[in-house]
Formats: structure tokens, C-alpha cells, sequence
């Protein structure tokens, strides 16, 4: 997993080069007589769950960025995407990162979700969703999947890049056998436990799973739009 490591040190060194350094101010006998008054931060609060994705975010926070721009983020934890979008719903959050799916939902009836950027998508050898097997379950390739219970969250992009995955390893609809499990950290949990024999979860646990001795037996390197994340917020906060 030591490419995630190389991952995450590029993005902090990438948002440290986007802060301009502070110039020095010039040398005055006398202080300005009218100094601007400072303006009020504008405040965004982002419900954020454990993903990869989420991390300039954090970074973008630890560098002053966003002081810098006069915003104000507070972060909103959840540990799951129905959860997210259950406190979007409530107004809990003004923005997130989520996806496109996610977003279609928000918005069959009215538009109540705009997308403003894309945020994050598997590249050649690094992944974004994973399927992973148990290391006690001696599960190491995708046929082997076929009536095994995986643990995914139902109604999310874990669910659609679940059933995309296996149908384009050759698994059919009635060969795939999936179990709720909304939380990530729950999921790997069962997943070490052995409790549950696969599971679908992104990085950075996904690492760490294999790490504690979980076996990835796919991921969506081939396929990185199934997957692919959004910067997202409620249309009332941008209008």
C-alpha cells in the first residue's frame, strides 16, 4: 500500500505550492489611518465520509486556504453515504463529496443538488473501490464470489460499482449475493472478523484492510468512471 502513502504525500505537496507565499509587507513610519474592515468568513459546512477522496479537503484546511480566501469550513463526520445524505437533506451540510448517482437521487422530483467539480477517479494502479475477501476465506478470484454474501451499502455508488465489477468479470445477476452494511468502518470490521467473507469498500480502509489481511480479488482501476466522485452542494446554499 505504499503507493496511497505516495498518494497523500503528493496531494499535501500539491496544496502547499497552490498557497502563494505571503510577501513582506513594505516599511512604514506610520501605520495605515483607515484599514480595511475585515470581512465577515463566509462559513460551508461539508459532510464528510472516510474516503481517499476527502483528504485535500483536510489538507486544504491545515494549510489556511481556506482562511485565506475569507471561508470558514466545518467539517460534518459521517460514517456512511445514506447517512450523508440524510443530514444534506436536513440541511445539516451545505455541500459534500458524493456522486453522481447520488445526486440523481437528490434530484429525480426538483433540482436540490448542483455539481461543481468532479473530485476524485481510479487511475492505473491506484484504485478507488475495492472488493475485497476476508483472509480466512481463501476467496481469491471473482468467480469464487458467485453466491458469497458481500457486504456493500445498499442504494449507493457501492452498490452500482459492486454489480458493474462482477457482471464485467463474468458473474451474473443471480450469481451475486449482497448484505447491507451502510457503515464503512462496521464493514471492514465483519470483514476481519471474518464474519463477513467479502466486502466492497474504498480507500483509505480498504488499505488498511489489506493490510490487516484482507486479499483484493477486484477493483475499479479498468473501469475509473463507475466510481468517480463529485464536489457537490445544495442548490439553496448556491443560489
Amino acid at each position: 500500500m505504499r503507493k496511497i502513502f505516495v498518494v497523500i504525500l503528493a496531494l499535501s505537496f500539491l496544496l502547499s505550492a497552490c498557497a502563494a507565499p505571503q510577501g513582506q509587507q513594505p516599511a512604514t513610519s506610520q501605520p495605515a489611518s483607515n484599514p480595511p474592515a475585515a470581512r465577515e468568513p463566509v462559513t460551508i459546512r461539508l459532510a464528510v465520509i472516510p474516503v481517499i477522496d476527502t483528504l485535500p479537503m483536510f489538507v486544504a484546511e491545515a494549510e489556511g486556504l481556506y482562511a485565506k480566501y475569507g471561508l470558514k469550513v466545518e467539517f460534518v463526520p459521517v460514517a456512511s453515504a445514506p447517512e450523508r445524505d440524510q443530514v444534506l437533506a436536513a440541511g445539516q451540510a451545505d455541500g459534500t463529496l458524493n456522486e453522481l448517482l447520488s445526486v440523481m437521487f437528490f434530484n429525480r422530483e426538483e433540482v436540490q443538488m448542483q455539481v461543481v467539480r468532479y473530485g476524485h477517479m481510479a487511475a492505473p494502479g491506484a484504485g478507488h473501490f475495492f472488493i475485497l475477501a476476508s483472509g480466512q476465506s481463501e476467496i481469491t478470484a471473482p468467480v469464487e464470489l458467485a453466491g458469497v454474501e458481500i457486504g456493500i451499502s445498499q442504494g449507493t455508488i457501492i452498490e452500482y460499482v459492486t454489480d458493474r465489477l462482477l457482471e464485467k468479470n463474468g458473474l451474473v445477476a443471480s450469481q451475486v449475493k449482497t448484505v447491507s452494511v451502510p457503515k464503512i468502518p462496521d464493514r471492514m470490521a465483519l470483514l476481519g472478523s471474518g464474519e463477513l467473507k467479502a466486502a466492497v469498500m474504498p480507500d483509505p480502509l480498504a488499505a488498511l484492510a489489506v493490510q490487516q489481511g484482507a486479499v483484493i480479488v477486484l477493483d475499479d482501476t479498468q473501469y475509473p468512471l463507475y466510481g468517480a466522485s463529485v464536489i457537490s452542494f445544495r442548490k439553496e446554499f448556491i443560489d
